[in-house]
This record gives C-alpha cells, structure tokens and sequence, in this order.
C-alpha cells in the first residue's frame, strides 16, 4: 500500500539523489539544495507493490531514498523479465523519461520509501542546473552500457556466470551509492527474482548458486552474500565494472 505524506527536508538533511551523484562530481551548494527540492512528496510501498505499470501513463518520476525496487516487462507467453535493479539515490522512472507513459512495471522488491516530483520539474531542473543534466546523463549511459554487459552475459554464459555477473553488477552499484563499503551485502530476492533477472527456472539458479558457491568465490547465509575474491571473480566472468567511476572531466567545473 501506497501512503503519501508531505515533508519538507532538513537544512542539513542531504539528498540521496545528491549523495549517489557526488561520487562522480564535486557539486555545488546551489546544486545540492536543488536536488533535495526535489524530495518534497514521501511515498511508503511494502515489498510487492507497484508503483508504475507498463504501458500506462506515468505523471510522476520517483527518487528512491531507501529499499530496492525492480523494473520488468512481460513477455508474449505470460513470463517476466526483470529489465534491472534500482537502488538508493536513484531516479526510478528515469528509464521512462522519453514517453508519457512508463517502459517497464516498477514494483518494490523490499520496503521502501520513494521521494515523487513532477517530470517537467526534470526538464526545470537540467535547464537551470545544466551540470547535473550532462552527470545525469553520464550516469544514463554507464547504466545503458552495464546493462548491455549483463544482456552479453545471459545470452553467452552458464547459469553460474550469469549470476556472478549480476551479483557483482548489485555489488559495484551499491558500492556506487555508498550502502556497502566492502563485498558483503543483504540480497532480498527470491530465486524467482534471481531466475527473472538471468533468464533461468529456478531449478537452475539453484544448481548455479551451489556451482559457484563451490568454487569458494562467493559465500551465502540466507540473503547474506559476500564475494571473498572479487578480482578473481570477475576475471572468471570478464566482469567490467562500470559504475565504480564516470569520466566527467568534460563536464565544466563548479564556479
């Protein structure tokens, strides 16, 4: 269930958005507070709600200040595939910014709270702000890019690398938003999840899981994952990981 309630952030209270972008740039003061502004309408989903639906009209875009969030699209014989994860300081909607209507179906993976403002107030905000429209769009096209890698990855790997790929891709893009520090993190999704995401039965994202928990690379304990060689993983695999840094040294400097 959706609730909705009216906040006015702290003075000192940073934007997650804000907080996930400064790792790639040096932003203003000017520029932070106009990211927070953004965050004026709180939104509450439980796990397994929805928050967009494919093909349907979407008014609003969403900035995820706590939980995780998938975007999906089903399939002509009834299945679904689960597009990519959405984390903390992202824009959850941003993959359906070009259309008035949403490209996916959004629904809440864990309890989660959602920061909701209007889309022209994007178009607002690159005009005024033209630095965070050129990092947006920089941060855009790395997640195009590391989507395109996992795309490879389903289509040209095993099971077992298919899902070393996506947990170092969860890994490399919570690390990117500052919820883990080191190669230990909490995964709360279901196989189901995991086999929608990879393209597998759920059989076979078990038998993946205990193939490459056998290689003594990755260790499981409920939801808990921790990757004890992450380089040695990703040369496994040919991981690249394209969110640790953005180039944006094109972008002009601060004032």
């Amino acid at each position: 269930m959706n609730r909705e309630t009216a906040i006015t952030a702290a003075p000192d209270a940073e934007s997650p958005l804000a907080r996930r972008l400064s790792q790639y740039l040096d932003l203003t003061y000017s520029e932070r507070d106009a990211l927070r502004a953004l965050e004026q309408e709180r939104h509450e989903f439980e796990p397994g709600d929805i928050i967009a639906r494919e093909d349907e009209a979407l008014e609003r875009m969403y900035i995820v200040g706590s939980g995780w969030l998938h975007a999906s699209t089903h399939l002509q014989d009834g299945a679904r595939q689960i597009l990519r994860f959405i984390f903390v300081g992202e824009i959850a909607t941003m993959f359906s910014v070009a259309w008035e209507y949403s490209a996916a179906t959004l629904t809440a993976v864990s309890r989660c709270t959602l920061y909701g403002f209007e889309r022209t107030t994007l178009g607002q905000l690159f005009r005024e702000y033209p630095r965070l429209g050129a990092l947006l769009y920089a941060v855009a096209a790395a997640e195009q890019v590391a989507m395109a890698d996992r795309l490879t990855s389903i289509g040209r790997t095993d099971g077992m690398a298919r899902i070393a790929t996506l947990l170092l891709d969860i890994r490399s893009r919570l690390r990117a938003v500052g919820e883990i520090s080191g190669s230990q993190f909490e995964v709360p999704l279901t196989q189901q999840d995991l086999g929608d995401a990879v393209g597998l039965t759920k059989t076979h994202i078990g038998r993946s899981l205990k193939a490459l928990e056998k290689t003594g690379l990755v260790e499981r304990e409920g939801r808990l994952i921790r990757i004890t060689d992450v380089n040695a993983l990703s040369d496994i695999v040919d991981f690249k990981d394209r969110h640790a840094h953005i180039d944006t040294s094109w972008i002009a400097q601060k004032h």
